[in-house]
C-alpha cells in the first residue's frame, strides 16, 4: 500500500443528496443552498413527465418533458435514476452532473426518498440528507397550504409521507426545517459540507 502524502491528500467535488417526505421544502433549501454560492455549487434540475405547476420554469424548476422524451432517455441510460412518483415519471439527467463534476462545482439534487435509496445503491459515497419538518403537524399543514392536489391526492401524499418518514435511518443525516427557521437548516448543510471535505481517504464520485 503506497503511502500517502499528507500535504498533498486529494479532495474531490461532493455530491449531497437532498431527500425527505413532499413538503419539507426540499427545494427551497436546495436553492438557498445554490444562492449561497453559486459559483460552488450546482443545483441538479429533475426531468420529470408532469405538468407545470404555476411559477415553474423549464430548465430551472424541472425539465418538463414529454412521455416519449423520457423514454427516449431511459433507452439512451442516461438517467442516474427514475421512478413513477404520484402517477408521473421522474428522473436524473446524467450529462449535467457530469459537467458539474468537470467544472470542480459540488452537485446537490432533491430527490424523493425511493430516488435516494437508488442513487445510494449506484453512487454509494454520496452524502444523504433527510430534511424533515419540526412535527409531522406541520408537514401535513405545509402540503395542505400548498393547494396543488385534489382532496384524494392530498390524503396519498400525506399517507406516503408518513411511510417515508419511517425510511429516516437509511441516511448519513438528519436536518430539521423548522418553519420561519431555513436559514438554520442551510447552515447545518453547509457544516455537513465542511465535514465531508475534512474526511481523509475521499473518493471521487463516479457515473
Amino acid at each position: 500500500m503506497t503511502e500517502q502524502d499528507p500535504y498533498n491528500i486529494p479532495h474531490y467535488p461532493l455530491m449531497i443528496v437532498i431527500s425527505g417526505p413532499s413538503g419539507v421544502g426540499k427545494d427551497t433549501i436546495a436553492r438557498d443552498l445554490i444562492n449561497c454560492a453559486p459559483d460552488s455549487f450546482y443545483f441538479v434540475v429533475t426531468a420529470t413527465t408532469r405538468s407545470p405547476r404555476v411559477g415553474e420554469v423549464h430548465g430551472r424548476d424541472y425539465f418538463f418533458l414529454s412521455m416519449n422524451e423520457f423514454a427516449q432517455m431511459i433507452e439512451a441510460n442516461e438517467l442516474l435514476e427514475y421512478a413513477i412518483v404520484y402517477n408521473d415519471y421522474k428522473g436524473v439527467p446524467k450529462q449535467q452532473i457530469r459537467d458539474a463534476f468537470a467544472s470542480g462545482r459540488d452537485v446537490v439534487m432533491r430527490v424523493d426518498v425511493q430516488g435516494a435509496a437508488t442513487i445510494r445503491k449506484l453512487v454509494p459515497n454520496a452524502i444523504f440528507i433527510y430534511l424533515m419538518a419540526e412535527s409531522e403537524e406541520a408537514m401535513v399543514q405545509r402540503l395542505r397550504e400548498r393547494r396543488s392536489e385534489t382532496a384524494e391526492d392530498l390524503q396519498l401524499r400525506i399517507a406516503t409521507a408518513r411511510q417515508e418518514l419511517k425510511r429516516i435511518s437509511e441516511f448519513d443525516y438528519c436536518v430539521v426545517n423548522a418553519h420561519s427557521a431555513q436559514q438554520k437548516a442551510v447552515k447545518q448543510i453547509l457544516s455537513i459540507m465542511e465535514a465531508e471535505r475534512c474526511k481523509v481517504g475521499q473518493t471521487p464520485v463516479m457515473l
